[in-house]
């Protein structure tokens, strides 16, 4: 066990920000699994968190096997994953998963083991490191947007388009932290508005499609298209239920909340220990316990920052925002759903809500994250300068 901690390398703030938030998790998590027991019929509490612990011990072998494997290898890596990745989502999107009677497209069965995936989840690490690769490819060229849209934005529409139809608010994060890459990445802003102008006539069509033919996808859109309808009326309907027992929940916590496993409103709100789990730790922890949450999260983009800052390399520098920012994106998005501050979008609450592809691709992107912390701690303690010159990093990044 001490040697497993002594081979823990990279940034140490991160390394603890993540344990905190892991260990934290399972009093939430154990708290708010009564609702899939007593309401649902699924399981007992206890079961339900020795799966948690069980998901969150795979996901820190996952962050201790990815931080080992040199930063520069990502590169090739993001080749080789791409077709994989496009091949996952037009297979998840054509099989048309039905869970509990309800249209999930969203996941596949793990043949043997029974576990769902979520291929979204996969795809949204990848493209940001593959986006990382072209932008750093490309950094001394004098950028053209013909030269970029085979490249670039063929892929990463693509598989923005295999996501969408299934998963709306997935797709339109994807889109948005890659469009904020590429800006640090230094592409062109006048490209970029021509790039949000063809999306946003692209989603139109496509609702119109969806509108015009609904049983080419059944349920998910006119699912995501009710939601944001939900959100711009002032007036509460059946369809507010869950935002509106989400709202009690945060309300009912005052400021020091009614303690750890108290929480009323876990009994009424569907997926109280995924998507609205925040509400829970509000309700149970009142609004210091969702401040200090909110801090740690706050913290990790800090500590993201830092790392990306210090990195040698523009690779380096790109693929830590890029792994690194959705993470805390969507955790304020999770927060930000909880008092109605946007519309519900699904997105869980990362390393602190169940669920398994969420936590492993969290896990995944810090893992690369503490990679690059790891070459530039390795740097600096043998006092050499990296850069995108370095021999390996070159034959990488023309693969």
């Amino acid at each position: 066990m001490l040697n497993f901690f002594k081979n823990m390398e990279g940034d140490k703030a991160i390394w603890a920000v993540v344990a905190l938030l892991a260990l934290f998790s399972f009093l939430p998590v154990y708290s708010a699994s009564s609702n899939l027991v007593y309401v649902v019929g699924n399981g007992t509490t206890t079961g339900h968190l020795v799966k948690h612990a069980f998901l969150l011990f795979l996901g820190f072998g996952i962050i201790y096997g990815v931080h080992k494997i040199p930063v520069h290898f990502f590169k090739g890596l993001s080749l080789i994953a791409m077709p994989i990745v496009l091949v996952l989502l037009i297979f998840t999107l054509a099989q048309g998963t039905t869970i509990d009677g309800a249209n999930a497209s969203r996941w596949i069965r793990l043949p043997l083991v029974g576990f769902t995936f979520q291929t979204s989840n996969l795809a949204a690490v990848v493209l940001m490191i593959y986006v990382a690769r072209y932008l750093t490819k490309i950094k001394n060229d004098v950028i053209t947007f013909s030269e970029s849209i085979l490249p670039l934005w063929v892929p990463v529409f693509i598989v923005i388009v295999l996501i969408l139809p299934a998963n709306f608010s997935t797709a339109a994060i994807m889109f948005s932290m890659v469009l904020l890459l590429c800006f640090l990445g230094g592409y062109p802003i006048k490209y970029l508005m021509g790039i949000v102008g063809t999306g946003l006539v692209c989603l139109t069509i496509f609702v119109l499609i969806a509108k015009a033919s609904p049983d080419l996808f059944p349920n998910r859109v006119d699912t995501w298209i009710s939601r944001v309808e939900n959100f711009t009326n002032p007036e509460d309907t059946e369809a507010d239920y869950q935002i509106e027992r989400a709202k009690i929940a945060v309300v009912s916590g005052g400021i020091v909340g009614k303690g750890a496993g108290k929480s009323v409103q876990k009994n009424f709100l569907p997926q109280s220990s995924s998507d609205f789990i925040y509400a829970i730790i509000v309700e149970e922890y009142g609004l210091v316990g969702g401040f200090v949450l909110m801090f740690f999260y706050l913290l990790l983009l800090f500590r993201i920052v830092v790392v990306a800052n210090g990195s040698q390399s523009v690779f380096g520098k790109l693929l830590v925002l890029g792994v690194g920012l959705p993470i805390v994106f969507q955790a304020l998005i999770n927060m930000a759903v909880a008092v109605e501050l946007f519309p519900v979008t699904g997105q869980t609450l990362p390393l602190i809500s169940s669920g398994g592809t969420s936590s492993w691709m969290t896990c995944l992107a810090i893992g690369i994250i503490l990679s690059a912390s790891r070459k530039s701690q390795i740097a600096e303690k043998n006092d050499v300068e990296i850069d995108d010159t370095n021999p390996l990093e070159v034959l990488s990044g023309q693969l």
